[in-house]
């Protein structure tokens, strides 16, 4: 288990945060294979305080997506109040600041990785939400801005000072995004520093990757988000790797159909027919990433317009008899929170 605050995670294997991907029916897919905790999707504060209605979409949950975390994107201490205020009735059991997100419209506006460069306004940011927040509060760091500025320990200690009770640490500066080599010096560092939970992230892409950040970082928990792309089993096979060293199976061909015709029928409940469609076309194509003959089943899969056609490519990925082949770790096709 992992405690943080006053919450108890049944497993320290949690979904982290991942724009346009964890959202409602993905966290359900990857909850009923072995993920124990998740987070939603990034959310803006001030979306929130406006009443955006796609903010509140993003929000959604539901039985069987509990525990469940929010994690929050902002700069604006003042803001913080209003924001909460506004999460009051969602049942989250952590609250989470974003201060890692790498992409370029995010840090423009101050928010996201650029508060690596700001830690006076990261403190005030978490005292004002530690001071308003129903649950307890974590934030979400990188190793630096650059590789010149790696200050992830003094931030992680200004963090801890101001109230926080867990924190997540992706082991890449924001420069690097989400290239080159994950430092597990750093996150390392910042674990010996903090006497809350620390939580790693950066390139969980397998079970024995998983180990290894374990295992280089002395970390209490670990955040999954591009590992589970197209491989929501990641979970399952993980907590096998590290109980008993040897990953659970590769699932077979109809366990992964079954799995993908799940997903769909969630996305329909979730977003309607058409834009539940849509959504799961790049589902499609990430789950079966990596096996072979599949290139015209993908090009198919994103001209589908209906669940119709989109089950009919299921049942054709079936039909070929796939599953045999390993999964490879994906990578997304579009920047992702951090």
């Amino acid at each position: 288990m992992l405690s943080i605050g006053t919450v108890h995670l049944p497993s320290p294997l949690i979904l982290a945060p991942m724009a346009g991907v964890s959202d409602l029916p993905f966290r359900l897919v990857a909850r009923e294979l072995g993920c124990g905790f998740a987070f939603t999707e990034m959310i803006s504060m001030r979306s929130l305080v406006q009443g955006n209605r796609k903010t509140g979409a993003m929000l959604a949950t539901r039985a069987g997506d509990q525990p469940l975390g929010v994690q929050l994107l902002g700069r604006d201490a003042e803001l913080a109040p209003r924001a909460l205020e506004a999460l009051r009735d969602g049942n989250f059991a952590l609250v989470d600041i974003n201060a890692a997100c790498p992409v370029g419209k995010v840090v423009s506006r101050g928010e996201g990785a650029s508060l690596m460069k700001e830690p006076d306004a990261l403190y005030k940011l978490l005292r004002a939400v530690v001071r308003y927040a129903a649950a307890p509060v974590t934030v979400k760091i990188r190793a630096g801005w650059d590789d010149r500025s790696i200050n992830a320990r003094e931030v992680a200690l200004r963090a801890q000072d101001a109230g926080i009770s867990g924190l997540l640490i992706h082991g890449r500066t924001r420069m690097q995004g989400y290239s080159g080599t994950v430092s597990y010096r750093v996150i390392a560092e910042v674990k010996e520093a903090l006497s809350i939970p620390v939580i790693a992230s950066g390139d969980a892409l397998s079970p024995q990757l998983i180990k290894k950040l374990f295992d280089e970082t002395g970390a209490d928990g670990v955040a999954v988000a591009r590992g589970a792309l197209g491989n929501p089993w990641i979970f399952r096979q993980a907590a096998q790797f590290l109980c008993e060293g040897t990953p659970a199976p590769e699932p077979a061909g109809d366990e992964l159909a079954a799995v993908m015709r799940r997903h769909l029928e969630l996305c329909i409940a979730h977003c309607g027919e058409g834009a539940g469609t849509m959504v799961f076309r790049k589902l499609f194509a990430w789950y079966i990433k990596g096996r072979p003959l599949v290139r015209q089943l993908k090009q198919k899969a994103f001209h589908a317009q209906s669940a119709a056609e989109m089950r009919a490519l299921i049942d054709s990925f079936l039909d070929r008899g796939e599953g045999a082949e390993p999964h490879l770790p994906l990578c997304s096709p579009r920047p992702l929170a951090a």
